[in-house]
């Protein structure tokens, strides 16, 4: 399999030594190798699952790195876990970052302390518990990167608490949406991509995904990434974290929300408003984005001028698909660094 190769749109800031078109390390192969291993090697290289309460959550975390490194925390999306960064994690953690790889609520080991807690999987809720967990952590700024729910996430933080970001790395860009624009029609084509969104938007969708959900991420998985050949292994130890007992209904809540099939809660509504208005981006960012991607996603020249501070966009090619994070881990440690140091 060849290496991965990045694109690079620069604007405002370039590197001429670190930001280069072809990435010398072999991303898809080393990872490839991973995902052939056992699943005993990804739990190896990540760590011990570590819990601590934050805001609302036990939160289910590893860490790995210096104590007093530069922190990163890295989010994944969903169908996925944690273990999305099992290769990605190690590299950081070698150049000395603090590297925190946390559960999303709904996932893993990440539990609500409540049972009177309303099961909310809206995007400023995610965006809370990024924040309550870096105070629990006593984290004051990171450097945040993320996938899918995890990029959204990432956004989020960085738009909202920019003083708690040190830089952004996104996978697809600004993803921060609202309920008003994910209730307008798309074209067909599009509509027909977000199959699975509107299929959690009916009881049997629910029930569905409930009797099907190891099924249907492996479906997830195979299509939004249509050339990553993950091993049965690596797949199966990901699932575990669907098991999750709040799995389900955060899942349902998340993309019910989004296109105006369920309410929120008063408690994000402020929130709500000021992500309505699309905020800008101005710490150091990174977008990056595979070639392969078969997720729907949107074109990175419709979201560039929503980052408005040092900025830069990676394309990456050799059949990376939606899961960039395993797909080409040394393209997404090295926009980590890469970030880190835009902020310097």
């Amino acid at each position: 399999m060849p290496a991965a190769k990045i694109i690079l749109s620069p604007k405002i800031f370039l590197f001429a030594v670190s930001l280069c078109c072809l990435l010398t390390g072999t991303g898809l192969t080393v990872f490839g190798q991973e995902l052939s291993g056992s699943s005993g090697e990804a739990v190896k290289a990540l760590g011990r699952i570590r819990q601590i309460n934050a805001g609302v959550l036990s939160v289910g975390y590893v860490e790995s790195g210096p104590a007093d490194g530069p922190a990163v925390i890295l989010l994944h999306g969903w169908p996925y876990d944690i273990y999305s960064f099992s290769a990605v994690a190690p590299i950081l953690a070698r150049k000395g970052f603090r590297v925190i790889t946390p559960y999303l609520r709904g996932f893993g080991s990440t539990v609500f302390l409540s049972d009177r807690t309303f099961r909310n999987g809206q995007q400023s809720a995610l965006a809370v518990d990024v924040i309550e967990l870096m105070n629990a952590l006593h984290i004051r700024k990171a450097v945040i990167g993320g996938f899918d729910w995890g990029a959204r996430t990432a956004d989020i933080v960085a738009a909202l608490w920019p003083e708690r970001c040190i830089a952004l790395v996104s996978v697809s860009g600004y993803l921060i949406g609202s309920q008003e624009t994910g209730g307008k029609p798309l074209l067909p084509g599009a509509e027909q991509a977000w199959w699975y969104q509107f299929y959690f938007a009916t009881e049997r969708g629910k029930a569905g995904y409930e009797a099907n959900r190891k099924a249907m991420a492996k479906l997830i998985w195979q299509n939004a990434s249509p050339r990553w050949k993950f091993s049965d292994s690596a797949f199966n130890l990901s699932a575990r974290s669907f098991e999750n007992k709040d799995h389900v209904s955060i899942v349902i809540h998340n993309y019910r929300w989004r296109i105006g099939a369920a309410k929120g809660e008063r408690r994000y509504t402020g929130l709500e408003k000021r992500l309505k208005d699309f905020p800008v981006v101005s710490v150091p960012a990174i977008t990056i984005e595979g070639d392969d991607n078969a997720a729907p996603h949107p074109d990175p020249e419709t979201y560039a001028r929503k980052f408005t501070g040092k900025y830069m966009h990676r394309t990456v090619l050799g059949g990376i698909g939606h899961n960039l994070p395993s797909e080409a881990p040394e393209a997404f440690a090295q926009a980590v660094s890469d970030a880190y140091m835009m902020a310097q």
